[in-house]
């Protein structure tokens, strides 16, 4: 087991960051280890989530930091603030579902309900009479705290008959978005303000998925608000109109109202210019089947599934990867994850190609940074195998600034005159388009090992992970800590 604090930028400390043969190596049964927590700048909604396989499917929860002592939100202080964790819900053992798909090489089995604070709400027969309900007050504004540990799918997320007004994403503040909807990625957290200015009554709350691929969990999870209050409640409360599944333009619509305050109270300090420029392929991608019976695996064509970031599919190494680097220990990764992508083609393209392009290359490579170089990662989505979809990509260690996405191939002259370096928004992991891409621009100013992942677990057991070696500074407070206890391997 292994716990990551979700959006913790934790400084010179990935000591205590989390994620398996990254970080650190597993907490053996019965051992323990203690995680020490430093905030810095964030101010918002967090979480906290398990970073070992599926494990995070359960063991999973709310981190919620306050205002500083005499300081105030940007708004107007909500009457009660309210967390809300949507989930994922599997009638099997989820460790089972994931160590099977990877011993077979087939996908894993979808989730069975999504869940609101733990519950599938009333479309699911075993929660009808507990679904989760939230007693309001008319005429009062709420703070909810929203967060997606959905394990596989990004969900649409709307309250019947009421707006949602987005003021925060991912620990910091954004301009306000009012809006009917949201799209929140595996990953993702929203501060919403939501006023109960309707008649008193009951209303549902309601999400399900926004995906892109023809295996996923098609159910709808539901909660009611209830108005306080002496009134007749209705026999069928009104459900919010959701978009539909493959609603792209819906999901887009909304991504592309982010902005940051860019305030003189909440200051924003993004690159206008950088030192390394990374462009990254996402892709669906095959492995050799290594099954010993008939050679056939359970995935595309009989072979092994797999994922890989500018084809390359990553692989754990039976050390961490922090006590390798800051030990010297050799052997445990290399430092030639390309730049760019070595395979150059269509990326969006008709998706089935030739064995060039479908199968990954296994590696534990890893981009090696010094400190307070100034970085833009391009994530690019590809079609290979049929596979494009939306990919929720998250990095360790830092907040980056959104400056841009699109749809089709980015166009290294001509994409980034369209980039907003006036008040983008400061986030943890960000959405990449079906078949478009995304760019994220940052300082490299914490020094560490940082793990960078699609928060699609899936995607993340097959390989589309990678890491970042950010080096000391040339003081002792801008270099790593010394570790205070290295968890055995």
């Amino acid at each position: 087991m292994y716990k990551f604090r979700h959006g913790v930028k934790q400084p010179r400390n990935p000591w205590s960051d989390g994620p398996e043969y990254v970080a650190q190596c597993p907490i053996k049964p019965g051992a323990n280890f203690t995680y020490e927590i430093i905030l810095s700048e964030e101010e918002g909604t967090l979480w906290w989530h398990a970073h070992s396989d599926w494990t995070r499917a359960t063991v999973h929860g709310p981190i919620i930091i306050k205002p500083r002592n005499g300081t105030t939100y940007p708004f107007a202080k909500p009457t009660v603030e309210i967390p809300i964790v949507l989930a994922s819900w599997f009638k099997g053992d989820v460790m089972e579902i994931i160590t099977n798909a990877l011993a077979t090489g087939g996908p894993p089995s979808s989730a069975d309900a999504f869940t609101i604070n733990g519950q599938p709400g009333d479309t699911q027969s075993c929660s009808s009479q507990n679904m989760t309900k939230f007693e309001l007050d008319q005429g009062k504004t709420y703070l909810l705290r929203v967060i997606n540990a959905v394990i596989e799918e990004e969900l649409f997320f709307a309250i019947a008959n009421h707006t949602l007004t987005v003021v925060g994403i991912d620990a910091w503040y954004i301009k306000p978005i009012n809006t009917s909807y949201i799209m929140i990625t595996p990953g993702q957290t929203m501060d919403i303000l939501l006023t109960t200015n309707q008649s008193p009554s009951h209303y549902y709350i309601a999400a399900r998925a926004y995906a892109q691929i023809i295996a996923f969990c098609n159910a709808t999870t539901t909660a009611i608000i209830r108005y306080s209050g002496n009134y007749t409640a209705p026999t069928s409360p009104p459900l919010p109109d959701l978009p539909s599944y493959t609603d792209t333009d819906a999901a887009t619509a909304f991504t592309n109202q982010f902005r940051a305050l860019a305030s003189n109270k909440y200051p924003i300090d993004v690159p206008q210019s950088v030192d390394k420029r990374i462009i990254m392929t996402l892709s669906f991608k095959t492995l050799p089947c290594d099954l010993k019976n008939n050679g056939t695996c359970a995935g595309v064509n009989g072979q092994r599934d797999a994922a890989s970031m500018n084809n390359i599919s990553f692989v754990n190494p039976s050390i961490d990867i922090l006590q390798a680097y800051y030990k010297g220990i050799k052997g445990v990764f290399t430092t030639d994850f390309p730049s760019k992508p070595e395979q150059v083609f269509n990326y969006t393209m008709d998706p089935m190609l030739g064995n060039r392009y479908t199968m990954a290359s296994n590696g534990t490579k890893v981009t090696m940074l010094d400190y307070n170089t100034t970085v833009e990662i391009v994530f690019q989505g590809t079609n290979v195998l049929n596979g494009s979809e939306n990919h929720p990509m998250h990095l360790h260690g830092y907040s980056f600034y959104y400056v841009g996405s699109g749809f089709g191939i980015f166009n290294e002259s001509s994409d980034p005159s369209g980039y907003n370096l006036v008040d983008p928004a400061l986030i943890n992991t960000v959405g990449v388009p079906k078949n478009g891409w995304s760019a994220i621009r940052f300082k490299a100013n914490n020094p560490g090992v940082w793990f960078m992942h699609c928060h699609l677990d899936a995607h993340t057991s097959w390989g589309m992970d990678t890491v970042l070696i950010v080096k000391n500074g040339p003081t002792e407070a801008t270099s790593l800590r010394q570790p205070t206890y290295i968890n055995p391997c």
